[in-house]
């Protein structure tokens, strides 16, 4: 392949790219609910993009694919129809997904032994294939086009853009999608200052959690002396539950590369470093591929598109330490230190990476960048709201029908993404409380759903934005052990440089397991309060200051069922084993024996056709007696 030497160098393969590359999205074809009248030629310029990446390929998409193509040379097609193997289309509920294109016919929860019949139906017979195609919950209403579904409609898709359409290891699509457009731009028709204040502008503020705002940051690195700096790349992500960076640089690496090239442009920055999880293979190779392809095309190296700026961009590992998602802790663990945070002033840019000046932003944040240059600020601050623009990606998790991967406008409401986009709580089941920013947020409640998220508003309520995680619980959901599990998270976590997490957290840990077994008193839901808001005040970085958020937005909003736990020895929720009795009502055991055939401990005794009881001391509380009952004999409490 020959290098990328202009601009125009770049124009002529996007034209090229474009009409050898089958259009992944166009309104030509109207959106409709099912029709069985035959579809237009759907051989014409047609693909057929298979999700390859996270809960698709568990849900053996791999296999998929190759049955696809299969099918394809069994009827004779596969010269003319291609298979892609695209990143995550969000909807992971249905995966794994098949999209065709250009029509956007959009098949779900395919399974490999329905390749042949889909490939038939669609591109020979000329017809939908109707049963797997979605079906809305509410209308019951069977949709083939996905911006007819409630789950897409609300979106805005602009870090994720290419995430579902393209193939992720080929430069080549991703440049027929306008990709390194920004890049041309940005090295030939402006200087460093006017990019900055177009971010500036823009109002992005960082995805990572804090919500810095990104043109500043970008600015203060631009005005940092040194005659070596760095852009660095945070994907680091850990929260339980998240896994929005990972699934843009699974499904559109290049925006990244892309992105961190125009900053280094910015901040004067020649070499860029992308700290990544070592446990997310398909992150890591994507990112290799992506690299070695834009250095073949010239789009990273020496004197990149004739112009004097040179940039490369290399790799560094991260061993899991959820510390390490704060930047100076990360800089610390990318020197080969221990992953500790530091006190700052100095930021990391001013005097970050081997004592450079160091901007670090998030894989998210980054992938904005390239679309704000191209549509310029103006069309991104309409999106969201005064204070938080644009659009953000959700890990939607939990007690939740639709879960997936989503991005939405700053200021859309709680209430529209669990009941609109999340299609709500799963069985049916009483919406409880909402887990926004991970480990470090909050809990949300029913009085909030009407609440617009954004950074400020997030933060009033005791939650924050984080880094994209949300996670929802049901009314069987206990809110003290859900406390517990993440201070336990944050007590593995920490650094242990500073007293008050090291120490402090391990005390609340200690007081919410007192609690859940039973041997709370109301002066330890004294003691968790007090000793939560020393540890904000008084922790070195954002981990510490932020960890006790889920134990003090949970005395806010559920101090009834602390109070339960210690004053009445008793879970609401049923979910701690120490608070919980299971129970055989005489009136309704029928003597059937199934319970006792289950039980793994043997805690259940009894003759056949003779009231069962269940001894308490042996009794591990493990549920499998009251799934098996077919009588509703046995009761918790």
């Amino acid at each position: 392949m020959k290098k990328i030497k202009t601009p125009a160098d770049l124009q002529l393969l996007y034209e090229s790219f474009r009409k050898t590359m089958c259009i992944r999205e166009n309104d030509e074809y109207p959106d409709e609910v099912f029709e069985s009248s035959p579809l237009k030629d759907p051989t014409d310029c047609s693909s057929v993009l298979v999700c390859g990446r996270g809960g698709c390929r568990a849900s053996q998409s791999d296999t998929l694919i190759e049955k696809l193509q299969s099918a394809l040379r069994k009827e004779g097609l596969d010269e003319k129809i291609k298979v892609i193997q695209t990143g995550c289309f969000g909807f992971c509920a249905q995966g794994p997904i098949v999209k065709v294109v250009p029509d956007n016919t959009f098949y779900v929860q395919v399974k490999p032994e329905d390749a042949e019949e889909l490939i038939h139906s669609h591109f020979v017979t000329k017809k939908y294939l109707e049963r797997l195609l979605y079906t809305d919950i509410e209308t019951n209403q069977i949709l083939r086009d996905p911006r007819q579904m409630s789950f897409y409609k609300p979106q805005i898709r602009i870090a994720l853009r290419n995430c579902g359409l393209i193939n992720p290891e080929s430069i080549d699509e991703y440049i027929a999608r306008g990709g390194y457009a920004a890049l041309s731009k940005a090295l030939i028709e402006f200087k460093p200052e006017d990019i900055i204040n177009e971010i500036k502008e823009s109002g992005l503020r960082g995805r990572g959690g804090g919500g810095f705002p990104t043109g500043m940051k970008w600015q203060i690195t631009r005005n940092a002396k040194g005659k070596q700096k760095y852009v660095v790349c945070n994907a680091d992500e850990g929260d339980p539950g998240a896994f929005m960076d990972r699934s843009i640089l699974e499904g559109d690496p290049h925006s990244v590369i892309e992105a961190m090239a125009i900053n280094g442009y910015c901040t004067g920055a020649s070499k860029g470093l992308v700290y990544i999880r070592a446990e997310y293979p398909m992150a890591v190779e994507g990112l290799k591929i992506a690299i070695k392809q834009a250095l073949e095309y010239g789009l990273l190296g020496d004197q990149i598109m004739g112009t004097d700026f040179s940039f490369d961009i290399s790799i560094k590992y991260g061993a899991g330490a959820f510390v390490c998602g704060e930047e100076t802790a990360l800089i610390h663990s990318m020197e080969g230190k221990r992953g500790e945070a530091t006190v700052k002033p100095p930021f990391p840019s001013e005097e970050g990476y081997l004592g450079c000046p160091t901007n670090v932003n998030n894989v998210e944040t980054f992938a904005n960048v390239p679309t704000i240059l191209l549509k310029g600020a103006n069309w991104y601050n309409k999106i969201g709201t005064t204070k938080s623009k644009g659009t953000k990606v959700f890990a939607l998790a939990g007690k939740i029908n639709n879960v997936g991967l989503i991005e939405v406008p700053m200021g859309i409401t709680l209430r529209e993404i669990i009941y609109g986009i999340g299609g709500g709580i799963k069985n049916g089941k009483k919406f409880k409380a909402v887990q926004t920013g991970g480990p470090s947020g909050g809990c949300l409640t029913e009085k909030h759903l009407d609440l617009p998220i954004e950074y400020d508003t997030l933060q009033a309520a005791g939650s924050m934005m984080g880094s994209g995680g949300m996670i929802v619980m049901d009314e069987d959901d206990c809110m003290v052990a859900m406390a517990q599990f993440y201070l336990g998270f944050t007590v593995e976590e920490s650094c242990g440089k500073c007293s008050p997490c090291r120490i402090g957290n391990k005390r609340l840990f200690e007081i919410l397991t007192k609690i859940t077994s039973g041997k709370g008193t109301e002066e330890d839901l004294k003691r968790l309060r007090n000793l939560g808001e020393v540890i904000k005040d008084t922790s070195l970085c954002g981990l510490g200051q932020t960890s006790p958020n889920p134990v003090l937005s949970t005395l806010d909003n559920f101090y009834d069922e602390y109070l339960a736990h210690v004053t009445e020895q008793r879970c609401p929720a049923h979910q701690c084993r120490d608070l919980t009795v299971y129970y055989i009502n005489p009136k309704k055991c029928t003597g059937c024996t199934l319970c006792a055939h289950v039980c793994p401990v043997h805690a259940i005794v009894g003759e056949r056709k003779t009231t069962h009881i269940i001894d308490p001391n042996l009794c591990i509380r493990c549920g499998s007696c009251l799934e098996k009952c077919r009588f509703g004999a046995i009761y918790v409490y």
